[in-house]
């Protein structure tokens, strides 16, 4: 008896393949517009990653310049707001061409 469900099961773990294979082809294709959107949202949080790491960059630098020269805080301090500004748009502007693509 244990011989028999031996087989059976042998038999049935090299048919799973083959079944896996047979496939019909709209299930490709759906799995493929899955993986896009995956890529998409992949995309999207590396895109979040280096924005977030260049406005902290960005404000690192202008922490420092306003230690070194605290008279021209003033100054520093706009052109940090409008490099973070910059850096957010184009980090938004990514995001959402990702997300736009077609799949």
């Amino acid at each position: 008896m244990n011989t028999l469900a031996l087989r059976m099961f042998g038999l049935l773990a090299l048919a799973a393949p083959a079944a896996a294979l047979a496939a019909p082809a709209v299930d490709a294709a759906a799995r493929g517009a899955s993986q896009g959107k995956g890529l998409a949202v992949i995309g999207a949080g590396l895109a979040l990653i280096g924005g977030g790491i260049g406005i902290g960059l960005v404000g690192k630098g202008a922490v420092e310049s306003i230690a070194r020269q605290p008279e021209a805080s003033g100054k520093i301090q706009i052109n940090m707001i409008l490099a973070a500004a910059l850096i957010e748009g184009a980090t938004l502007f990514a995001v959402f061409a990702g997300f736009g693509a077609p799949a």
